[in-house]
Order: structure tokens, then C-alpha cells, then sequence
């Protein structure tokens, strides 16, 4: 797994480059055979038990053969059984039962394609699986829900604007010795309370209430395939976009790894601890591609059909990991239609982040929202409008942030005020606005107006984005740091090398002030309000918890810092003018001031009018100096409440007031005023 950012296909397509493709490019000829194929979508695929016993489906319609095997152990030992299985050429199912309830056995399909029996495999469906992921379990779900989980449920979200997400991983947050947490590294920990620093600050669960953000977004926790289950002393460490079975959890973050309940069960209580705090749980769903190509599971039972392919037969490789999906297909679209649905619906899961989303087409997204929806209207979907390589796929079909207009309740990243607030992701020296460089003044706007269209936006000038491609700031999601790349201090240390910490800190908080005041949903990368780093690894994939952990003494070291991004959220929820819901109100109620970029590079100053959004303040004025040096705006006369200004923020303009008038504002900062 490496950073993907497909900025360059991006700005192709903006440009007007791939105009010859959007007419040419077609799916493959090779993979047009499995257009005609039968298909099917029913909620039995696998395995059901029932009263009448254990029932096994198989969706293979070009098998000559398919069993199952049966197993009394997840990892070793022969089969106790081999069922034979009967074809239904209408849908392409295969099926076998037995009229026992297999309660606490195993099992694995096996198929004859070509007169080749492959390897085994636990399906595409398994839902529960032994250790490692090779054969699948036969557990009573009803056993694993936590007490109390029939009337558990997340937050409520009537507009995605008003979601604050913590994008975290289960390791991350508990592995450091600092960290207080017990269950160091497994889903547990985050239903531990009362945990602390060595300093006795909050950490875990209860350092998350105290921050106040609305969701965690957690990085893969399906079962992938690099981390081994049988050795988890060895303490490997993987982010997880590597999926093995897409429907399981993963066993290495569980206390026992060869229950198969075991898992289950401790990321429900996971689950329910963070909902019982306020908290919703995001999971981030790798559909795009596959841990391995000929031995996926997906090869191993419908050889051909699930991944694309090049004229020749090649697999296509959009991911930059070896291959792509073909969501497209019906079968592979439904496939991650029920998929997110089974989630949503057994383990009450409250949105979705979307890896490379682009490599799914948007009808396929579009139907993966409405049929969320229907389940929880809170859910929320959102996911990376870029790809890492070409696909055949047409672009106009793919799920780009260039066609989000296309989708319904979804939203894309923003590398817009990514990259111009701290600088672009592929270059660690390169400055962004909030570190001092010039010219990306238009390019932040985009972002502070959420990619909408706004009379004052010149979208020419934009770096990344030509067009206004969102029609609502709740399709936008802004950030300035993730899992990839250079985390922000990181990247702050690379860039501003020679200056001070102090600088880099208030740049820090300018930049996270340009991201929590701006329209659409705000997004941050855990451990950065307590100046988290990964020592200058860009891509932490796989390196060590001395890399990847949170050191939990920072929030002591770094208290001012953590209460500056505490005091922004609080802002953020108690104002509705910073979270305007329509491209209409923020073209009406947000006016940027007159500032010539070229004379006056890194300051932006903007207010947002009318009560906006319902907002108890009448106005609110919003400046940003992004300069090493003191800059100064013309605050017109009134009796102005001081939000912020100078590194320092109270929510509800504790910071005294001022009448107006030029004022001047520090560098590397914000300066946040309101009349009520």
C-alpha cells in the first residue's frame, strides 16, 4: 500500500486532456463477456442457518464443478465432510445443505473451472472466519451483540456540514506505553474509560469526548491479509488496505484471534462505547481492489469476473496495488452495495470512507447511498475522487470529485485546500498559504467556499481545480493531513526547517482554522491537536508503532495546542454559519474582502453575513495571515466580540472586544471576530 493521489489524471480531465478518451475509451472487450452472465441478489449468499439446518450458496456461473468442505478447526486438520453441490443455471448458484445447525464448524468451496479444481476458499461472503482469514466460521450472531445493542444507534446527522471527523487507527491511539489503555492495539480499547496520560490528561475514548469531534473515521478493520494471526507477538503493523475478507473483522484486533466470535463481539462493544459517548464510527472500505490477484477470493470462486481488465487479458491496476474491481458488473456492484449494507446493519456502522472511490463508477455509488439511507439516514459517505492509475473505465462514468455533482449524498476530499494550505503533498519542502507562500490565496477560497460556485471565486486561478464541481458544500469534505503522506507536523518540521517551533505550531493552528471554519465538513488526522508526528515517514504503512504510535505525554507538552483545536470545534458546532448547507447561501452570506494577492500575498479576510445558517451572530469576520510577518485589515466600526486572534480562541468571544478600525494580526494566524 503507497500514498495514491492521481492529481496529474485530475488536472487531465480538467484540462480538457481526456476529452479524445471520454469519447473512445469503452469497457475492455474482455471483460464485455461478463456482461451476459447471470446474476444474483439475494440477502442468502454463502451461508444461512435456519430450523431446517446449514445452507450453502455459491455464486460461480462457469464452474463445472463446486463442494464445500467442512471443518472442525479455523486452521488445521482434514475435512470432516465434502458436500457436493447442485447448479442453477438461471442464477448462477451453486448449492448444498445439511439439515444440522453447524453452530461452531468451518468451511471452505472449492471449484472445478476449466477441469482445474482451484484452492480453496471461504467465499466472498464470509462473515466470520478462523484465524488468518483461510476458512470460514458458522457462528449464531445473536450471541455476539453486546447488552443493550438492540437499542443501540450513533449520532443523529441531519446535514453532513455539521460532522467533525477523527481519522484514527486502532493501533495509533493505544499502543504507546503512554497511552494508559489496557488493551493496547485491539478494538477494547477504545471502550476502556478512565484511561490517562503519565501526566493524568485523557486518553482513548475519553481524550475523543473531551476534543469534541462528532465521528471517528477508523482505517480498515475488515480481515486483510498482512498482518499474521498466529504471531501477533511479532507485532506487525499494517494500515489494512490490503482486503482478505471483506465481511469479517479483522483477528489481530481482537483478544483471540481463532474465535470467531471473539471478534465479532469486541468490535460491536467497540462500536457501542463510542456511540454511548456521542461518537459515531466510520469505516474506511477498500472495494477497489484486492489483496492478491489469481488467489483473491473473488478469483477463487468467479474467475475473471470481479476485477477489470485490459483488450489482452492484463488486470487493470487503477489502485496502484495490482488491480482494480469491476464495480460496473452487476454482480460486483451489488456486491458492494450489500456489503456496506451487512455493515451498516449488523454492526450498526455510521458512515463510510470510500478508498480511491473514483475506481467505482458513481451509479454504483449513487445505489450504495439511497440503500444506506434506508437503513440510516445519518449514515455518511464520502471517499478519494481520484485514482492512482488509468482504468478502462470512462471517466465521465468514474467516481471523480470532478463528477460529485453526479452523486447523491456523497462527498469527496478537497485536495484544493489541501494542497494550498500547507503545501503540495508530493514535495515535503514546498510551503502552502498558511506557511508563507504566495499566490495560492485563490485556491484557498475554493476551499473556504467548498469547491461551490461563488461570484468572487476566480476558479481559473485555482491550482487543482478549474470549475466550481461541487453544488453543495456538503459534497465537499476539507482537510490539510490524513494516514498519507507527511502528517502536518511532519510536514511543518520538512518546510519550515531552520524556523522555530513556535512557528510552526501557530501555523498549525492557522491552518486547522482554515479547514474548521470553512464550509462543507471539516476532517483531521488523529494525534495533531497534540502535535502527533511519524518522525518524516510519509508513508507509514507497514513501519512500527515507534513510528505510527501516539505519544500521549505530547497532550501535556503540547496543552495549549490541544485547547486551541478543542476551542475551534466548539466554535465550529456552536455556529451555524460555519456550516452552511447550499451553494445559494454561501454565494449570499459569505463575502470575501478586496485584498490585491500581489500586493498583499497570504491574507485573506471574509465575512459571513445575514445570521447565516440560523447563526445568533449577525456577522462574523474571518482573517487569515498566512505570512511570517504582522499584517493589517481595515475592520469596519462596531462593537466586535474577539473569537480568536493571536494563537488564542474562546468560542463565544471571551477574548474581550474591540471597536473596529485597523487591526493588526500576527503572523502565521487567524484573527476571528463576531457582532452579535
Amino acid at each position: 500500500m503507497t500514498p495514491r493521489k492521481s492529481l496529474i489524471m485530475a488536472t487531465m480531465l480538467l484540462s480538457g486532456t481526456f476529452a479524445p478518451l471520454l469519447m473512445a475509451q469503452t469497457n475492455s472487450a474482455y471483460d464485455s463477456q461478463f456482461i451476459e452472465w447471470p446474476t444474483y441478489n439475494g440477502n442468502d449468499l454463502e451461508l444461512t442457518v435456519d430450523n431446517s439446518g446449514t445452507h450453502f450458496k455459491l455464486w460461480s456461473p462457469k464452474a463445472k464443478e463446486a463442494e464445500v468442505k467442512l471443518y472442525d478447526n479455523g486452521h488445521t486438520g482434514e475435512a470432516f465432510k465434502v458436500l457436493p453441490m447442485t447448479f442453477d443455471a438461471s442464477t448462477g448458484i451453486w448449492s448444498a445443505s445439511v439439515p444440522e445447525k453447524l453452530y461452531g464448524k468451518f468451511y471452505t468451496f472449492r471449484i472445478n473451472q476449466d477441469g482445474k479444481w482451484l484452492k480453496e476458499t471461504p467465499g466472498v461472503w464470509a462473515k466470520a472466519v478462523g484465524v488468518n482469514g483461510n476458512r470460514a466460521a458458522i457462528i449464531d450472531f445473536a450471541q455476539t451483540n453486546p447488552e443493550g445493542w438492540a437499542t443501540d444507534k450513533g449520532p443523529e446527522v441531519k446535514n453532513f456540514s455539521d460532522v467533525i471527523v477523527y481519522e484514527m487507527h486502532h493501533r495509533d491511539m493505544s499502543m504507546h506505553p503512554s497511552s494508559g489503555i489496557a488493551n493496547k492495539g485491539k478494538f477494547l480499547a477504545l471502550t476502556e474509560q478512565g484511561t490517562t496520560s503519565p501526566q493524568g490528561l485523557t486518553t482513548g475514548i475519553d481524550h475523543l469526548k473531551e476534543l469534541g469531534v462528532t465521528h471517528v473515521h477508523i482505517l480498515p478493520s475488515y480481515d486483510y491479509n498482512s498482518v499474521d494471526e498466529m504471531n501477533l507477538q511479532n507485532n506487525t503493523y499494517n494500515w489494512g488496505y490490503d482486503p482478505l475478507n471483506y465481511n469479517a473483522p479483522e483477528g489481530s484486533y481482537s483478544t483471540n484471534p481463532s474465535d470467531p466470535k471473539a471478534r465479532v463481539r469486541e468490535m460491536k462493544e467497540m462500536i457501542k462505547a463510542l456511540h454511548d459517548a456521542g461518537i459515531g464510527v466510520i469505516m474506511d472500505v477498500v472495494y477497489n481492489h484486492t489483496a492478491e490477484n489469481d488467489n483473491s477470493n473473488f478469483e477463487l470462486t468467479a474467475p475473471g469476473y470481479y476485477h477489470r481488465h485490459w483488450d489482452d487479458g492484463r488486470y487493470s491496476d487503477a489502485s496502484g496495488c495490482g488491480n482494480e474491481t469491476a464495480s460496473d458488473l452487476k454482480q460486483m456492484r451489488d456486491y458492494i452495495v450489500n456489503s456496506t449494507k451487512y455493515w451498516a446493519d449488523e454492526y450498526h456502522v455510521d458512515g463510510f470512507r470510500f478508498d480511491l472511490m473514483a475506481i467505482h463508477d458513481t451509479e454504483t455509488m449513487n445505489e450504495v447511498a439511497a440503500e444506506l439511507k434506508k437503513i440510516n439516514p445519518s449514515i455518511f459517505v464520502y471517499g478519494e475522487g481520484w485514482t492512482a492509475g488509468d482504468s478502462p473505465l470512462q471517466p465521465e462514468r468514474r467516481a471523480l470529485k470532478e463528477n460529485v455533482s453526479k452523486m447523491t449524498d456523497i462527498a469527496v476530499f478537497s485536495d484544493d485546500i489541501r494542497d494550498a494550505v500547507k503545501g503540495h503533498y508530493t514535495d515535503a519542502s514546498d510551503r502552502g498559504f498558511a506557511t508563507g507562500k504566495p499566490g495560492l490565496e485563490e485556491t484557498v477560497k475554493i476551499g473556504i467556499v467548498a469547491a461551490t460556485d461563488h461570484p468572487q471565486v476566480n476558479y481559473k486561478k485555482g491550482n487543482n481545480s478549474k470549475f466550481p464541481y461541487a453544488k453543495s458544500p456538503e459534497m465537499i469534505v476539507n482537510y490539510v493531513s490524513c494516514h498519507d503522506d507527511l502528517c502536518l507536523t511532519d510536514k511543518l518540521r520538512k518546510s519550515m526547517a531552520g524556523e522555530p517551533e513556535k512557528n510552526m505550531i501557530e501555523a498549525a493552528k492557522l491552518a486547522q482554522t482554515i479547514v474548521f471554519t470553512s464550509q462543507g465538513t471539516p476532517f483531521m488526522f488523529a494525534g495533531e491537536e497534540v502535535f502527533r508526528d511519524k518522525q518524516g515517514v510519509h508513508n507509514s504503512y507497514n513501519s512500527p508503532d515507534s513510528i505510527n504510535a501516539i505519544d500521549w505525554s505530547n497532550k501535556a507538552k503540547y496543552k495549549d495546542l490541544f485547547n486551541y483545536y478543542k476551542g475551534l470545534i466548539e466554535l465550529r458546532k456552536s455556529h451555524p454559519a460555519f456550516r452552511m448547507t447550499t451553494a445559494a447561501d454561501i454565494a449570499k452570506n459569505l463575502k470575501f474582502d478586496k485584498i490585491d494577492s500581489s500586493k498583499t500575498p497570504n491574507l485573506i479576510s471574509y465575512s459571513l453575513l445575514n445570521h447565516a445558517n440560523g447563526d445568533e451572530w449577525e456577522e462574523i469576520k474571518v482573517v487569515f495571515n498566512g505570512s511570517d510577518k504582522p499584517q493589517t485589515v481595515d475592520i469596519k466600526k462596531g462593537n466586535w466580540l474577539i473569537v480568536a486572534t493571536d494563537g488564542l480562541i474562546s468560542p463565544n468571544g471571551g477574548l474581550g472586544r474591540l471597536e473596529g478600525g485597523k487591526q493588526t494580526v500576527a503572523p502565521y494566524s487567524a484573527l476571528i471576530l463576531a457582532r452579535p
